[in-house]
């Protein structure tokens, strides 16, 4: 009870704002507190527990082993103390959460207006931070505490690691339909066209490629392109053709400068999910956050040509 007589309620939760931002300045201004208080803070925990808590590693602020042991821990005692203090459940419509998401352009086109909509109806005092991350970034984010819930395409993922599947998505092409004068293209003529890749990674593995691989086959990357949003602007006026998620291609299909098209062989599918760790799985509103995203997917409200 020594260390508990010297530690006030208020200094706990700018602990907590530290461990997750792991930076002064994000932690003050989640706080609404200026950043020399929330040093001053860190100052006195450091002194509390004898402790650095956070140390300098380049640019950014990393967790010692003593921080790591005790994040856990005071999260889940200020979750006791939530249910202790708080009225009984979650209320949308009275909350200030913030939530930190993560995502591709990808999900934001997929999932964001949708989500944003369904939130300013029922809970207009929450507050959504959108992260533009690759997949390992996403993983490595949600088991740091930087992020509260990814949405993508993910790898195996550790046991301290949630995920949901929202929906499964399959490819379609988008090619300028000036340039198909000979028709739909079968695949001698599908390999002999450039070809735009969307990827955060240009090194990482894809479905296509995957799949063209596993005939012996090659196509000619012309352009490797990070931006979902841009993909079929590229194509206009040229002859490259896009092999994209289906749900990216919602803006083009009605477009007749386009032609969107099966791909002219077999690409596996792939799940779009959404994945926590496991420190927020009891977290009442951050499960709110995630049925709320799961029904939208169940409804079809992401869309789906």
């Amino acid at each position: 009870m020594g260390l508990l007589r010297r530690i006030d309620l208020n200094l706990l939760l700018t602990l907590q704002a530290l461990l997750e931002e792991k930076h002064i300045s994000r932690a003050a201004l989640r706080l609404h507190k200026s950043q020399p208080t929330v040093s001053h803070a860190l100052a006195r925990l450091r002194e509390l527990f004898d402790d650095p808590l956070l140390v300098r590693n380049g640019n950014r602020f990393e967790l010692t082993s003593r921080a790591n042991e005790i994040q856990p821990l005071l999260e889940e005692a200020l979750r006791r103390l939530d249910s202790l203090l708080d009225p009984p459940g979650f209320i949308p419509g009275q909350s200030r959460r913030m939530f930190r998401l993560a995502m591709s352009d990808y999900g934001a086109q997929v999932v964001l207006p949708q989500l944003i909509r369904a939130i300013r109806e029922v809970a207009p005092g929450i507050e959504l931070v959108v992260k533009y991350a690759s997949r390992e970034a996403m993983v490595a984010g949600l088991v740091d505490g930087e992020i509260d819930l990814a949405l993508g395409v993910f790898p195996p993922l550790g046991d301290q690691l949630h995920r949901q599947t929202l929906f499964t998505e399959t490819f379609v092409c988008v090619a300028d339909a000036e340039t198909l004068v000979d028709g739909i293209p079968d695949l001698n003529a599908w390999l002999r066209r450039p070809h735009v890749l969307l990827t955060v990674n240009p090194e990482a593995e894809n479905e296509i490629d995957l799949a063209l691989e596993q005939q012996g086959l090659q196509r000619h990357i012309a352009l490797r392109l990070p931006y979902w949003g841009v993909g079929s602007d590229i194509v206009s006026g040229t002859d490259l053709i896009l092999t994209v998620a289906r749900r990216n291609t919602a803006s083009v299909a009605l477009n007749t400068r386009f032609s969107v098209f099966e791909p002219p062989l077999a690409i596996a599918p792939f799940r779009f999910e959404q994945v926590w760790h496991s420190r927020k799985e009891s977290d009442t509103a951050h499960r709110w956050l995630r049925e709320l995203v799961a029904d939208l997917a169940a409804d079809e409200l992401f869309y789906a040509y």
